[in-house]
């Protein structure tokens, strides 16, 4: 009986220590409330300072995006004005060849003397395209290319090899290795040449 009450008072003891000891998770002992308050302190201060990080990544962005717009605008003003230079300077190389035609409509001459006129007015302009860098095609006695000609006809000629070029309907024009104009042509086929 001695040994039960012993075990009781004991067991009693036991309970009346765990009620008076402070629950860690619904009373935080009195010593440790200080560093929470100085974690909520720098928690804060964090927050601020990456606030004031944020708005000058903004504010920078912002002024990132203004200089990107004013460079993208000024850029293609630039473009404009080189485009108009350039042009500029195309046309005046064409004047002088509108000047010529001009004075060939004033005059009365023969047809012969027009003509001579024209052949001169030709030879003037096909020297402008020159110094443009601008080509004639080759066509004459040439295979068909059909990265250069443009067939618009097939003669069947038994006296020329197949897809030669037979004569030249429309020039066409390079200019420094690109395609400004394809060749229009009339293109030789020779059946036997095909069935050889």
């Amino acid at each position: 009986m001695r040994h039960n009450e012993a075990l009781k008072t004991a067991n009693h003891a036991k309970d009346e220590k765990e009620q008076s000891a402070p629950s860690p998770l619904i009373d935080p002992p009195e010593t440790e409330a200080a560093p929470v308050a100085t974690i909520d302190a720098a928690a804060q201060a964090d927050v601020d300072r990456l606030q004031i990080e944020r708005d000058q990544l903004f504010d920078r962005l912002a002024r990132l995006q203004a200089e990107f717009d004013n460079y993208r605008k000024r850029e293609t003003r630039e473009r404009a004005e080189y485009r108009d230079y350039a042009l500029i300077n195309t046309v005046e190389q064409f004047l002088p060849v509108l000047d010529n035609f001009q004075l060939a409509l004033k005059t009365d001459s023969s047809a012969e003397q027009l003509r001579s006129g024209v052949e001169l007015i030709v030879r003037q302009m096909s020297d402008v395209l020159r110094s443009l860098g601008v080509q004639p095609i080759p066509t004459a006695e040439t295979q068909f290319d059909p990265r250069l000609h443009e067939a618009i006809e097939m003669v069947e000629r038994d006296d020329l090899p197949d897809h030669q070029v037979m004569d030249e309907v429309r020039r066409g024009y390079t200019l420094r290795d690109r395609l400004v104009r394809p060749a229009l042509v009339r293109v030789a086929t020779n059946p036997k040449q095909k069935t050889a």
